[in-house]
């Protein structure tokens, strides 16, 4: 029977557990109640001035005989459409679904329109109160089509500027796995380099999609940011659990039956059986130091994808807004500056010691490579500039994550003096030459 000291004990919890209930749904009450103030009498008093309309031209579309702007209502309220023009020629348009638009609503405006492929254009868009807004184009281009033609197509600049670089830059194994130590730390810290310059160049790309087709009210810059560190955050964490599991498989490839005979052996003159866990005890340690560079390379892999993802995307939206011709100039630069990313990717296992399989490379390699055909299809067939920054940014976080991976394991090596190992000569080397041959090699890519 429960005693009365412990049922007078949980009704206290019970009790205690509602009064801080209670306690945390005062703030939500007051703030409620503002909030309700400010948004009825408090409107009238608060609103001071007249509040600006705000239309966004978030992507225009040539098909056709017809041009079509993709627009959005990103002022503090509704607005409607009055016009639109092409080269200050007025035109009568269709605007679907509705020509008054709530608060971040989107809307299509379809104008009938015989475009010339090449020629500059801008569109304009009107509202009731005269206020204008617009969006020029550099080249007209017909928009691609949603077919197996058009997706063949896209598949095949993804293979040529994703795939086969990285593919090719996985042949560096061998050559890396001959290397001495010090010349070996080089081409490490070289990937260092490598994955940073990518980094920072998806935050660059995406900063300047937020500056030409983002709004003020979604906060292109801090969504960027924000992205950015939970993308590094969340992979952190799964870098670890990869590792630990990695680890947690190779405890578990030692037979428990062997080492249950030598824990019941009372006999310590019996070499035969000490040599044998002896001898599986150096492989499970061996196993666990080879976790480690295994599980970096699959990071580095898993980083690759999701920047050569957004990459991409830019692709395939550059096609779409008609502002790159794809020529081999451009299939040439890809080429040359994604083909060190494979050598980001083996860099790691070189020197692992483990055995290391074709099938395991390749992989790696299409995991890295494939997400550009992905980005390819999404960006020149439903391109975003929201999705845009958001898969740039998870790309930057991916790939800062593999650095921080890369310069912990680097700096372990040294237990003693971690610091020193990091600053040593050929790592300072290698991370310089890194972020040099990615600026050399971009300049190739068209802007």
């Amino acid at each position: 029977m429960e005693s009365d000291e412990n049922r007078i004990n949980r009704n206290n919890s019970k009790t205690s557990r509602k009064k801080m209930f209670i306690i945390a749904l005062i703030p939500l009450i007051v703030l409620s109640g503002m909030l309700v103030f400010l948004l009825g009498p408090g409107m009238s008093i608060l609103n001071a001035g007249i509040p600006l309309p705000k239309i966004t031209i978030e992507k225009i579309e040539f098909q056709n005989d017809k041009i079509v702007a993709f627009i959005r209502n990103t002022g503090p309220e509704g607005v409607e459409i009055a016009q639109a023009d092409i080269n200050d020629r007025m035109i009568p348009a269709a605007i679907e679904p509705s020509k008054t638009l709530s608060r971040l609503a989107e809307a299509k405006v379809i104008v009938p329109f015989s475009w010339i492929a090449g020629v500059p254009y801008e569109v304009g868009i009107t509202s009731s109160d005269g206020t204008r807004f617009s969006k020029s184009v550099e080249a007209a281009a017909l928009a691609p089509t949603p077919n197996v033609e058009q997706a063949s197509y896209f598949a095949l600049i993804g293979i040529y500027v994703g795939v086969i670089p990285v593919l090719i830059g996985l042949l560096w194994f061998p050559f890396i796995k001959r290397l001495g130590m010090n010349k070996y730390k080089f081409f490490l810290s070289l990937t260092a380099g490598l994955l940073v310059f990518l980094g920072i160049d998806a935050l660059v790309e995406s900063n300047a999609i937020v500056a030409e087709n983002i709004a003020g009210a979604f906060n292109g810059q801090v969504l960027i940011a924000m992205i950015t560190i939970i993308t590094f955050l969340v992979l952190l964490y799964a870098s670890e659990k990869l590792v630990e599991r990695a680890k947690k498989k190779s405890d578990d490839n030692i037979p428990r039956s062997k080492l249950v005979t030598y824990s019941s052996s009372s006999s310590p003159s019996s070499s035969s059986t000490t040599k044998i866990p002896q001898k599986q005890q150096q492989q499970q340690q061996q196993q666990q130091q080879l976790a480690k560079p295994f599980a970096i390379a699959m990071m580095i892999a898993i980083g690759i994808g999701l920047h050569n993802f957004g990459e991409g995307l830019a692709i395939g939206a550059a096609v779409l807004l008609g502002e790159v011709a794809l020529s081999t100039f451009l299939i040439v630069g890809f080429t040359l500056h994604n083909t060190t990313e494979g050598l980001a990717i083996v860099a790691p296992m070189a020197k692992s010691g483990g055995k290391v399989t074709i099938r395991k490379l390749i992989t790696m390699g299409l995991i890295a490579g494939i997400p550009t055909i992905v980005g390819a299809w999404i960006g020149g067939f439903l391109y975003s500039p929201i999705a845009a920054i958001i898969f740039l940014s998870i790309g930057a976080g991916a790939i800062f994550q593999v650095v921080f991976s890369i310069t912990s394991w680097m700096s372990s090596s040294n237990t003693s003096e971690p610091r020193k190992a990091l600053l040593s000569t050929p790592m300072i080397a290698g991370f310089t030459v890194g972020m040099v041959i990615m600026y050399v090699t971009s300049l190739l890519i068209p802007s």
